[in-house]
């Protein structure tokens, strides 16, 4: 299947030099067209209806948030492309959106480009709404979006009570609800998820540090969570895990 493309992005070089490496390395997508600003974007959006926007979130007047704020219709796959902003960029991610860092990097382009080439666009808006929520509160983040086989689930970070690593793959154990298992590494949902609230006692597992409900004392110990589920503690983490239950 072919794609189109729309680049939204107020700095003219961007643009061309994105289109080009979309031209060069990206074959499936096939037409590609700009906008320099929001308004622009959204008018051009409407007339070609496009398979991916690639959208700058720095822009003057309107940024790429209040953009998509101003869309009714977002029937698009959505890739943020972006100068290093690290508030953004976490609140890109717990969306499960994809982003670029300017200068784009062409395996990462390509690596975003066909993790989306045969998705629907039908959670752009859903995942667009966690983002909002992450991006207009300023402070910490409430909502994740986790993808799976059989789409995106949403959850407040708050409901999540450990995680349990599995080669690549991570199971998050929730409050009220099932278990989720996620092509994700354990590494990337502690780089994440706040460390004031998630702490890693082991290789294996990531424990939110408001469900614990016993520690048992031993070489390195156990902690047991209040949904039942036991987490070994390593000796090398013992100390810091003492010192942040104030022992």
């Amino acid at each position: 299947m072919m794609l189109s493309a729309i680049i939204i992005d107020d700095e003219q070089k961007g643009r061309l030099a994105l289109k080009q490496k979309i031209q060069d390395y990206c074959p499936e997508i096939e037409a590609i067209h700009e906008a320099d600003n929001a308004e622009t974007g959204i008018l051009l959006i409407e007339k070609q209806q496009p398979h991916i926007v690639f959208l700058d979130i720095e822009m003057p007047r309107i940024d790429g948030f209040g953009m998509l704020h101003r869309l009714p219709e977002k029937n698009f796959h959505l890739i943020f492309t972006t100068a290093y902003d690290q508030y953004a960029i976490r609140a890109i991610r717990y969306s499960a959106f994809d982003y670029l860092l300017k200068p784009v990097d062409i395996e990462e382009l390509r690596s975003a480009v066909a993790r989306i080439a045969g998705q629907p666009t039908v959670h752009t808006a859903k995942k667009l709404v966690t983002l909002e929520q992450n991006v207009l509160g300023k402070g910490p983040f409430h909502k994740i979006a986790i993808p799976s086989l059989s789409g995106i689930s949403f959850f407040d970070i708050s409901e999540i009570i450990h995680l349990e690593a599995s080669s690549n793959y991570t199971t998050l154990h929730f409050r009220n609800h099932a278990p989720v298992t996620v092509s994700k590494t354990l590494k990337e949902f502690e780089e994440l998820l706040p460390g004031e609230i998630f702490f890693r006692p082991h290789h294996s597992h990531l424990i939110n540090l408001s469900y614990i409900r016993h520690y048992t004392k031993g070489d390195g110990g156990q902690i047991e969570m209040q949904n039942g589920n036991l987490v070994d503690l390593s000796r090398r983490k013992k100390e810091s895990f003492l010192k942040l239950i104030g022992h």
